[in-house]
């Protein structure tokens, strides 16, 4: 049975509404990448459940969990271990009940029969289980100068559905958003860095140099295209919109240079500098100023135990006690040093 036996044609849509959180492609991703280095192959087999819930119709994946299969040498479907399936769905419904096991994940080029034959394993936990297919042959692929990127990521997810004219089960590819939250941009932010802390200036420095390595990626592309013209090169066509994007993008390379630009650009340069020096030096001020406090109370505290206690067993008033020139240590401040 080949791909196209398998997957509807594309002119049939599902009317299904799919939110794919970052979570499970993080999961997925590396779950590939560890049972990659563990086996020393380039594409294992591997399988997960995924989380989520439906209303209607509409679904949002938010979560996944890994799932021990049995893989037969002789390429019939693998055979899923229910008992650990069952025991790590109920001990996800205790920690997180609004959650619902609505498919399953797995990774490979495209849709065989296999994954429509996994399907039945699914079925007594859901009622329509759904296919994310995590296809590595996707990713880095490449575009023409002027054409869109259709697919960002190597993930396609898959509805099952009655074939027309048939009885046998077929795939629908469905369409599907990525949703983040607040917290999860703030995750997935933490994870692109490494995990590591570091101050503002690395977080800035780092952002530079991703955006001039995207900067030279995109001019390589431009460079290539029109090296690809000049040679007459067969797989490279003629463009006529996109040779009158790279004239305009060339045309306003010199104005980059202008007198007027360049004053204007210093100007604003010494503003940010001269903002951030000021910036520097209230922390520092502020950071001085709770220190010589501490120092005074400190001062004072072992003053007061050389004099014999509070001053006789007296306390002092607000304008008695230890001067500091005429004002005295007052009532508010022993109250102070009295909680220090």
């Amino acid at each position: 049975m080949s791909v196209e036996n398998v997957v509807m044609p594309s002119s049939v849509t599902s009317g299904l509404t799919v939110s794919l959180h970052p979570l499970p492609i993080l999961n997925v991703s590396e779950h590939l990448t560890r049972i990659r280095l563990q086996n020393n192959v380039s594409l294992p087999f591997i399988v997960g459940a995924l989380l989520g819930t439906q209303n209607g119709r509409e679904v949002e994946i938010v979560n996944t969990f890994e799932l021990n299969a049995t893989v037969p040498t002789d390429g019939s479907e693998p055979r899923l271990d229910q008992a650990f399936l069952v025991s790590r769905k109920d001990q996800y419904k205790q920690v997180f009940p609004s959650l619902e096991l609505i498919g399953f994940y797995t990774v490979a080029p495209q849709p065989s029969p296999v994954h429509v034959a996994m399907i039945q394993q699914f079925a007594p936990y859901t009622q329509n289980p759904l296919i994310l297919l995590l296809q590595p042959g996707l990713a880095g692929s490449t575009v023409a100068p002027g054409q869109q990127q259709q697919q960002q990521l190597p993930i396609s997810v898959y509805e099952p559905n009655i074939g027309y004219g048939s009885a046998k089960t077929m795939l629908i590819k469905v369409e599907y958003k990525v949703e983040t939250g607040e917290a999860e941009r703030i995750a997935v932010d933490w994870s692109a860095k490494g995990g590591e802390g570091g101050g503002s200036l690395v977080a800035h420095l780092q952002s530079q140099r991703a955006a001039v390595q995207m900067l030279h990626t995109r001019i390589e592309v431009i460079i290539s295209y029109v090296e690809g013209l000049i040679k007459q090169d067969d797989k490279v066509k003629w463009d006529y919109p996109t040779l009158r994007s790279i004239q305009a993008l060339i045309a306003s390379l010199p104005a980059s240079e202008h007198k007027t630009f360049r004053e204007e650009f210093d100007q604003e340069y010494a503003d940010v500098q001269l903002t951030a020096y000021l910036s520097t030096l209230t922390k520092t001020a502020n950071v001085m100023n709770d220190i010589v406090d501490k120092y005074s109370l400190m001062t004072h505290r072992d003053e007061d135990r050389r004099g014999g206690g509070r001053m006789g067993g007296r306390r002092p008033g607000r304008m008695g006690g230890f001067g500091f020139g005429g004002g005295g240590f007052g009532m508010d401040a022993w109250e102070r040093f009295e909680r220090f």
